[in-house]
């Protein structure tokens, strides 16, 4: 009820605005008002919409009314709604949608700018004229036979339309639930009655001379447009509309949600509503024009203003739509009187700032940041000098001239280093830059060493064909062609051949790409031995590098690798791995490329050509060292390309890592990954069991407490992380040992994990938890405590405890779930003897943990 009355008061002065605006009968806007709610609101698949005289046909509907009168006029609303219950019936809503954005916004933020220009003519005093470019023309003449009255009324309903969001506090949240339309019309209405009442004013004439629509008169193919025009811009306008309430109507859930108690402790939300059904909105919109182009009223669509003030008045289902246009419908034979004090300037600053409103600068941003501008601004220039249907044609022109611009547009440039040619083929390579790329590559010597870097995800059949063609010639005299992605990134093998397995991150026992027949012992060779003279399509995952033996291609998509600038999509700095391997290929304390150029997926290497493959023995694996060489070869030609120039500037100002990072060996343990850093950034200590020796025990292990000292006194690292993870052996084997156990080096070594079993053991000590949930077993029980235990070992060594006693270093506590990838933090002050329950709070994909945040310092203290 309160919703459907604050939309009420909004859409008398809108409809009453609009009608004027297009110089249509006054009672016109509010029967389309009424219509548009009752009809609309029923029927319609959006339930909070609010149907009304549409903003985005008032160009359109003054010109259609100065051209055919204002009878023929309801005649072509009627056609436009059952044009609109037929694209509604055949499910054409979605599609109305795939119009381009530029061209959508670029149309209304035309009428938007055609309304403001008529209406300022009505707010100095006079009339508009029949164009936008007239109304611009004639406003300087305009301005000099202005009349003080007009302009000060509208000027104060500008204002209180600008400022009554705007009051601040809480009397301003009060304030602001009667809708500023209302306010501004109303003060205006009231300032007006004592200070200018010789001031033009709304005229009501009598129902009884309300004219009905007649049989439609004029050209055929003239009717036929105008009611295209109309039926394209009102169903643009609702579909928009729709899309736009359900966004609002979400957002408001998520806060009510988020600001809702305990569940059963107070009030719930409102039932989540049921997104838009646009092919029965289309339908009602229709229904709806047809009905009130009978009833003699003006074209309807949905409006984001009303529907807006709908949301945020707190309407919850259709019923508030109904009955908006209910209470129009009784104030159209109860408040006539009253509706005739308003002044024709207010309702055209009303409809003028609504025109503004129109020119969205977020859009303008949008469709600049997407490269659409041109395209935008060809829109509005067509809408305001030709009209909206011609605007729209040359908008659609416009941006399919840039679309073939983009596609056609390709740059070749040849370079010369070190003997080497480059050819960088920028754009699209389509058949239009076929001869301009073969005079290029047929000017190079033929027995030059070429590299084509292919910059631009696509390539039609045509340019195929001649670089293959190119390339098996070049081959054939004795040159040396490879082809390669942007930034040098070698263009896989096809995806129907492309091995999943060899994705980023595999590891190489999983390199089935790699285990084929080897019979002159390649797999052993770091070096390429593939044949030049073929391009490869491209992969799911392209490798970066160049390789000299793709697979042949088939035209189609290039995918184009992300920016090789030394960051990866962290943030972080771009790591490699050297070895090529994935998590369980190699322990090692290196770090590893986490970006989509990874190892393993370069084709085979070609056979000879007398070799003869038997198809019944099966395929040999390579061993171990042929997997080392081959990922080491992989890292050489794919990855060191893209950090050599980061790791010259890390060898020239030597390491300053700002983390000490100890855990386990385990070969599923890829520190690098988990905790996206690069070359450069982590100190790493890897040992079985991620244990730390106290100092000056009798077993004691001075590696670990030596790596501790040089981080800490000479690379002056800012923190120290214990990382411990699933599954680890070592846990294991220390759950199991017994008076039995072996003196061999490993169980000298578990026995620094001894005081972790005793914390687990020991009632003084709380088991240590992951926030949410217990640990899944004693396994993992131990590993939790096992992390806490070395953090007080690590407290025990000099160095650590003088830098914590100055405040100078931190502690962090890890633990990682290698089967679900997921990350734990101890909770901050856990094991420095504040005796508060150990527990790892998970780690989630928001924004990352800043010990240095001001807020998190006061909470530790530090």
């Amino acid at each position: 009820m309160s919703a459907s009355i604050t939309v009420f008061l909004l859409a008398i002065p809108m409809s009453l605005g609009l009608a004027v605006a297009m110089d249509a009968p006054l009672e016109a806007g509010l029967i389309s008002a009424a219509v548009g709610g009752i009809v609309a609101g029923l029927l319609g698949g959006t339930p909070l919409q609010v149907s009304g005289p549409s903003a985005g046909l008032t160009v359109v509907t003054a010109e259609l009314i100065q051209v055919y009168g204002w009878r023929t006029t309801c005649a072509i609303t009627i056609g436009a709604g059952l044009l609109q219950i037929l694209l509604g019936s055949l499910r054409a809503a979605r599609s109305a949608l795939a119009v381009s954005p530029a061209i959508v916004h670029g149309t209304l933020a035309g009428i938007g700018v055609a309304i403001a220009l008529a209406q300022l003519h009505i707010v100095l005093g006079g009339s508009p004229e029949s164009s936008a470019v007239s109304n611009a023309l004639t406003l300087p003449a305009r301005l000099e036979q202005v009349v003080p009255a007009a302009p000060l009324i509208g000027g104060l309903t500008v204002v209180i339309l600008v400022l009554w969001p705007r009051i601040p506090g809480r009397p301003g949240r009060i304030m602001r639930r009667v809708p500023a339309a209302l306010v501004s019309v109303a003060a205006a209405t009231a300032v007006a009655a004592f200070a200018a009442p010789s001031i033009a004013r709304v005229d009501l004439p009598s129902w009884r001379s309300h004219a009905l629509p007649e049989m439609p008169q004029g050209p055929v193919l003239g009717l036929a447009t105008a009611v295209f025009t109309m039926m394209l811009v009102a169903s643009l306008e609702s579909l928009l509309a729709a899309v736009a309430v359900d966004k609002l109507a979400a957002d408001r859930n998520s806060e009510r949600t988020a600001d809702l108690p305990e569940p059963g402790s107070g009030p719930t939300a409102s039932p989540p509503l049921k997104r838009s059904d646009l092919d029965r909105e289309l339908r009602a919109q229709g229904i709806a024009n047809a009905v009130s182009g009978l009833l003699g009223g003006l074209a309807v669509s949905g409006g984001a203003v009303r529907s807006s003030a709908n949301v945020r008045a707190g309407a919850t289902s259709r019923a508030s739509t109904v009955l908006h246009g209910v209470w129009v419908l009784l104030a159209t034979g109860l408040l006539v009187t009253a509706l005739e004090w308003i002044p024709l300037a207010a309702l055209g600053a009303l409809v003028m700032v609504v025109g503004i409103q129109m020119v969205n600068f977020a859009h303008i941003r949008n469709v600049h940041r997407h490269r659409e501008f041109l395209v935008y601004g060809a829109t509005i220039s067509g809408v305001l000098l030709f009209g909206v249907l011609k605007g729209v044609a040359i908008g659609i022109a416009v941006a399919v001239a840039v679309a073939l611009h983009r596609l056609a547009r390709t740059r070749i440039t040849v370079t010369e280093q070190d003997g080497r040619h480059l050819v960088v083929v920028r754009g699209q390579l389509t058949f239009l830059a076929v001869p301009r790329l073969n005079r290029t590559l047929g000017q190079l010597p033929q027995d030059a060493d070429v590299l084509v870097e292919l910059d631009g995800f696509f390539i039609d059949h045509a340019a195929y064909e001649m670089i293959q063609d190119w390339g098996n010639a070049h081959a054939a005299h004795g040159g040396r062609v490879v082809f390669a992605g942007r930034s040098g990134g070698r263009i896989a093998e096809p995806s129907s051949a492309a091995h999943s397995c060899c994705r980023p991150w595999t590891p190489w026992r999983n390199h089935h790409c790699h285990d084929g027949p080897d019979p002159a012992g390649l797999a052993t060779y770091a070096g390429s031995t593939e044949p030049a003279g073929t391009i490869t399509d491209p992969g799911p995952a392209p490798a970066t590098g160049a390789t000299d033996n793709p697979a042949p291609l088939h035209p189609g998509p290039i995918p184009t690798p992300p920016p090789s600038d030394g960051t990866d999509s962290t943030g972080g700095t771009d790591s490699t791995n050297i070895t090529g391997a994935a998590p369980d290929g190699l322990s090692h304390s290196g770090t590893q490329h986490s970006g989509t150029q990874g190892p393993g997926t370069q084709p085979p290497p070609a056979p000879p050509a007398d070799y003869t493959p038997d198809h019944d023995a099966a395929p040999a694996r390579r061993t171990g060292g042929q997997r080392l060489v081959s990922g080491l070869s992989s890292f050489q030609r794919n990855t060191a390309p893209l950090v050599r120039e980061e790791l010259a500037r890390l060898a020239r100002e030597g390491q300053r890592p700002s983390q000490l990072f100890i855990t386990c060996a385990d070969s599923r343990l890829v520190t690098s990954m988990i905790t996206a850093s690069g070359p450069g950034d982590l100190f790493t200590v890897r040992n079985i069991g991620n244990l730390v020796p106290p100092p000056h025990s009798e077993s004691g292990d001075d590696s670990v407490g030596a790596a501790i000292e040089y981080a800490v006194d000479v690379l002056g690292v800012e923190s120290i992380t214990i990382c411990g993870h699933s599954g680890c052996g070592a846990m294991n084997a220390l759950l199991g040992a017994g008076p039995g156990t072996p003196d061999t080096p490993l169980w000298r070594w578990l026995r620094h994990g001894v005081p972790s079993l005793k914390r687990m053991a020991s009632k003084r000590h709380a088991w240590a938890r992951i926030s949410g949930r217990l640990p899944a077993d004693e396994v993992e029980q131990l590993c939790l405590t096992n992390v806490v235990q070395q953090l007080d070992h690590l407290r025990a060594h000099g160095s650590v405890a003088r830098r914590l006693a100055e405040g100078t270093l931190q502690l962090h506590g890890m633990y990682f779930h290698v089967a679900e990838a997921q990350s734990y933090l101890l909770t901050e002050g856990i094991g420095a003897g504040h005796g508060l329950d150990e527990v790892f709070d998970r780690v989630g994909p928001s924004a990352p943990y800043d010990p240095y945040e001001p807020a998190e310092l006061a909470r530790t203290g530090a």
